[in-house]
């Protein structure tokens, strides 16, 4: 997601932030802009698209006398990836740069707009630069000011700011989005990762939530945002490499981004529910009719996501959807039906087959609608709309939160659907909401024991030569997962079907030697899944049984069962997805694999 680095030093400050800033586009984005005080003029450059383009603005002009400046990258929430949108945003003196989301922006942008403010932008970032300059009186320092306008701010931030008559000083605070201190020898920094100024120093101060900063070159002081007192601070040493450091001190890219998904659930989240929590809002489908018939196209673990999604759209907004793999699709004489939509689903956005897939839909003159990560690819640039999942960047090849934030972004779009149509029960949608909106926190909690068990199993199971992942209802798309992630970290010979399907076949397999996965949550099709795992427990094949919380009249008699965190409807299988993923990484892992970048595959694949 979005950057932040600020710098104050003896340096030209323009060219160490832009490289800064060129060590975070790992975390994704759409525009970039700096900001900078030189010969006691403020100046702010941006540009939509990649830092290229802020590289050739800034080639035009002299900026190497500036010894301070702040910069960002930018995942747009509030308003498109323009260049008006863009960041630094200016109010008078001041410029500001802002990661996470000022949740209460429309109240005070109204209230501003009554006191003669005019904005340029769509962003609640503007607002926000605007309220610290309203807080801003005679004789009250812009640290005081600053403080009392983030502490009207509701939401998670980070910020930097910056003003024109204090052009050597750099204002900085978070809370729950990172932001850390870099300490130089008469330089200092402010970044939302090490890897910003990881080539300058090691040295750095972990800032806490409700802390506030100024930097100078030669000092730093951090202050208690509530009432402004003083904070003692120890300083780290970082013995990290650059690949560890954009790692987050995980081993592995696919690890960190596993224990990224409560902070993609909740970004994914972010401009898409109202004020109040009560309704769903897209902006991107507010002109669009409902569509009488839905087409999911998808390939690999996006194919997954489309299969997960298949009942709520039915249920919840009554829609007729079927749900194909686009590389079949592509090469047969689909009969499109009038005003069937086709929506496409790709990490990337440049998925070949998916690609394929799309032009065919807009051949038939079907609407068209696309769910992809990343900004200006192919797919986005060819349908008719789009929905961002803002999960961030996807390092690793084997796809782990790019999933979570597909699923989370076909549940809202369930719920929006069902909500135009007015087919949600009565109660129905404040009880989704707010159990979504306690998602995030749940599974931050929740995924150190899952690894701690998944480790435990990969130990007993890593060597076995192949393995059943089973499931029914919206269970048995993640078994399908689950069994992908084990081929393709592990290598080891894994299937996935629908657990009433053992029966027609694949049951044949199971032996002493040959363990299943089961899914068993505590939900409609309970004792159905229950008794598939007898099937199998009869037959004399291991069985690990991934259920909820037990009920005493619900009790599985197995002996390997893992216990996975219960949650509302359909949100169960946000824990049992990670508790798979942390299985194949285990096992990947003990089995001396390279998790990040298996063999034969690739990231995005943009050929057939």
């Amino acid at each position: 997601m979005c950057g932040i680095i600020g710098y104050t030093g003896h340096r030209p400050a323009v060219p160490v932030v832009v490289e800064g800033l060129k060590r975070l586009e790992y975390r994704g984005y759409d525009s970039a802009g700096i900001g900078f005080v030189q010969n006691q003029d403020l100046h702010v450059v941006r540009a939509a698209g990649k830092l290229v383009n802020l590289e050739e603005k800034l080639a035009s002009l002299d900026v190497f006398l500036a010894t301070s400046a702040v910069g960002h990258t930018r995942w747009a929430t509030h308003g498109a990836p323009t260049e008006s949108n863009a960041h630094p945003h200016r109010a008078g003196s001041l410029c500001l740069v802002h990661n996470g989301i000022f949740e209460n922006y429309e109240e005070y942008r109204r209230l501003l707009q009554s006191r003669g403010h005019v904005f340029s932008s769509e962003t609640e970032t503007e607002v926000l630069t605007a309220l610290v300059a309203d807080e801003r009186k005679p004789g009250l320092p812009l640290l005081d000011a600053f403080a009392r306008a983030l502490r009207k701010a509701h939401g998670a931030y980070a910020v930097a700011l910056m003003d024109q008559s204090e052009p050597d000083a750099i204002y900085a605070a978070r809370r729950s989005a990172p932001l850390l201190l870099g300490i130089g020898a008469g330089e200092n920094y402010v970044a939302s990762d090490i890897p910003a100024f990881l080539p300058y120093t090691r040295n750095v101060v972990f800032l806490e939530d409700g802390e506030i900063i100024r930097i100078t070159p030669s000092s730093w002081q951090i202050f208690s945002l509530e009432d402004l007192r003083p904070l003692p601070k120890s300083t780290h040493h970082i013995n990290w490499d650059m690949q560890s450091a954009q790692k987050g001190g995980f081993r592995h890219f696919m690890l960190k981004e596993i224990f990224e998904q409560p902070r993609a659930i909740a970004d994914c989240m972010a401009g898409r529910l109202n004020a109040a929590h009560t309704a769903v809002v897209i902006p991107e489908l507010e002109s669009s009719p409902l569509p009488p018939r839905l087409r999911i196209i998808a390939c690999g673990t996006s194919f997954h996501a489309g299969l997960w999604a298949m009942p709520l759209l039915e249920e919840w907004a009554r829609i007729p959807t079927c749900v194909e793999i686009a590389s079949e699709f592509r090469y047969r004489n689909p009969l499109l039906m009038p005003g069937e939509t086709a929506l496409v689903i790709s990490q990337s956005g440049e998925t070949a087959d998916t690609l394929a897939a799309l032009r065919i839909a807009r051949e038939c003159r079907c609407p068209t609608l696309a769910l992809c990560n990343v900004v200006g690819s192919s797919i986005t640039r060819e349908t008719d709309a789009v929905i961002y999942t803002q999960a961030g960047p996807e390092i690793s090849v084997a796809s782990t939160k790019a999933l979570c934030s597909q699923m989370l972004v076909l549940l809202l779009l369930a719920l929006y659907w069902g909500q135009r149509r007015g087919s949600l029960p009565s109660g129905f949608l404040p009880e989704a909401l707010q159990a979504l909106a306690a998602l995030p926190a749940q599974l931050e909690a929740a995924l150190p024991a899952l690894q701690t068990e998944a480790r435990a199993l990969a130990q007993k199971y890593a060597s076995v030569a192949g393995m059943f992942f089973l499931g029914r209802g919206q269970s048995y798309p993640l078994a399908l997962e689950g069994a992908l992630k084990v081929k393709e970290l592990s290598y080891i010979h894994a299937e996935g079907y629908a657990a009433g399907e053992m029966k027609h076949g694949p049951i044949a397999l199971i032996e002493p030697e040959f363990p299943s996965f089961i899914l068993v949550p505590h939900d409609s099709l309970f004792t159905k899944s229950r008794s598939n795992l007898e099937e199998v427990q009869a037959r004399g094949g291991p069985v690990i049984a991934l259920t909820n919380p037990p009920k005493s009249d619900l009790n599985l008699a197995v002996p390997q069962t893992w216990i996975i965190p219960d949650a509302w409807g359909p949100l169960k299988g946000f824990f049992f997805l990670p508790a798979l993923q942390l299985f194949s990484y285990e096992a990947a892992t003990r089995l001396g694999k390279d998790v990040d970048q298996p063999r034969n595959l690739a990231k995005s694949v943009t050929v057939e």
